[in-house]
């Protein structure tokens, strides 16, 4: 089964028992340089593979850019 999250704006069908470690290593290929929020508050890596995604969670996955 799956489930609808939102990802950075994007309505995303993940599979049910995902969570936020799940979803980075999915779309993100180098989630070792990556922040993640959820419904708006920031989630610390440590907490990444213990934090489950319910449906309609709001996540932003973020990567620093390099640029002047």
């Amino acid at each position: 089964m799956t489930i609808t999250v939102t990802v950075n704006g994007s309505p995303a069908d993940v599979a049910e028992e995902s969570t936020v470690a799940t979803l980075v290593a999915d779309r993100s290929s180098g989630h070792d340089r990556v922040a993640v929020a959820l419904n708006g508050d920031v989630v610390p890596r440590s907490r990444w593979t213990a934090t489950a995604l319910s449906p309609g969670d709001r996540l932003e996955v973020l990567a620093p850019t390099a640029g002047g």
